[in-house]
């Protein structure tokens, strides 16, 4: 019997009697990272990185059962030896290692390869199976360098102020606005966020983490003090009833979608900036063959064709599985 397998709740592994990352209400959940399709509310424990933890209060309840577990830290559960390592995907995301007689797994969550100012690196994770997403699992999907994508944010601010208007930029509220804030040049003009944005912004800065001064847009912020300004905003509020009483405007998202033709089209936004917090197809290939894997099990994204070429450009016995998660989606409004 495999040490972990897939049910109707989520990875479960029998020895140690705990899910990671479970679909539905646990008695113990071991957790990746914070957003939404990964972290539930109902289960009686969780566990997770100290960074993920005040995240998982605001979001599933201040009174939940948490236990933190940092980088690198081993610890059992019936024998089963768990330790969490960085996934790259956002402040706090890990990697599950979970090991038994010899038998090691990883289960990787969301992950991303590319350099990040705010995330741990992603760190290579020797094991047997490795439980892979495939978000970006395609060879058209090849990220920009991300100091590229910055500038390319700070141009288009600054060419939007010279027309008196207000730039929003629709990034996920937790990860990647943060990201875009730590990697735009601040001193360009005013920055506002979201109040989704904001809850975030507050707890990673009371956690120690670098983010530039931003002024929650409230009802005290007038639509003068907003031209010019840079607003950071979860993608559903662009086009909103929220984003147009904020005054003239040009609006922009931030996705690895972005990198396809059309993309920008249907979030109806004037740009779209390549920016993601999932590994494009070079990042998933490397994170792989680095595991050492003798069998890779690929969940959300290009499972199938991902899988495919797996076996036949490596001779990985590499399988398609389904699960509950999402990845980046083009149309979703926020996780």
């Amino acid at each position: 019997m495999s040490l972990l397998i897939i049910n109707k709740l989520g990875i479960y592994c029998s020895q140690g009697d705990f899910y990671i990352d479970p679909w539905r209400p646990v008695k113990r959940a071991i957790i990746t990272h914070a957003h939404a399709d990964h972290a539930r509310a109902g289960s009686k424990h969780y566990l997770c990185h100290p960074l993920t933890a005040p995240v998982l209060k605001q979001r599933l309840g201040k009174g939940i059962n948490i236990q933190t577990q940092k980088y690198g830290t081993r610890h059992q559960i019936n024998g089963v030896e768990i330790s969490l390592h960085p996934a790259g995907h956002l402040p706090g995301s890990a990697q599950i290692r979970v090991a038994y007689k010899g038998e090691v797994w990883v289960v990787s969550g969301d992950y991303k390869l590319q350099e990040d100012a705010l995330s741990d690196a992603f760190e290579p994770v020797a094991c047997h199976h490795f439980i892979s997403e495939s978000t970006f699992g395609l060879p058209i999907y090849r990220w920009p360098e991300s100091q590229v994508v910055f500038k390319e944010i700070d141009d288009w601010w600054q060419a939007n102020q010279s027309k008196g208007q207000a730039s929003i930029i629709g990034a996920y509220s937790l990860g990647k606005a943060q990201r875009v804030l730590a990697g735009i040049n601040a001193d360009i003009g005013p920055i506002y966020t979201h109040g989704a944005v904001n809850n975030v912004n507050q707890l990673y800065q009371q956690m120690g983490l670098d983010l530039p001064k931003a002024q929650l847009i409230d009802e005290q912020v007038k639509k003068k003090d907003l031209v010019g300004a840079l607003i950071v905003a979860p993608p559903a509020a662009l086009g909103s009833a929220w984003s147009r009483k904020l005054g003239p405007q040009s609006t922009a998202f931030c996705s690895g979608w972005m990198s396809v033709r059309g993309a920008r089209r249907r979030r109806a936004a004037d740009r779209g900036f390549v920016l993601s917090d999932h590994a494009d197809w070079p990042g998933l290939n490397e994170a792989v063959l680095n595991s050492g894997a003798e069998q890779v099990y690929v969940t959300h994204g290009y499972k199938d064709i991902y899988a495919k070429w797996l076996r036949e450009a490596y001779g990985i016995n590499a399988q398609s599985v389904d699960t509950l998660y999402e990845g980046e989606s083009l149309d979703a409004g926020d996780s």
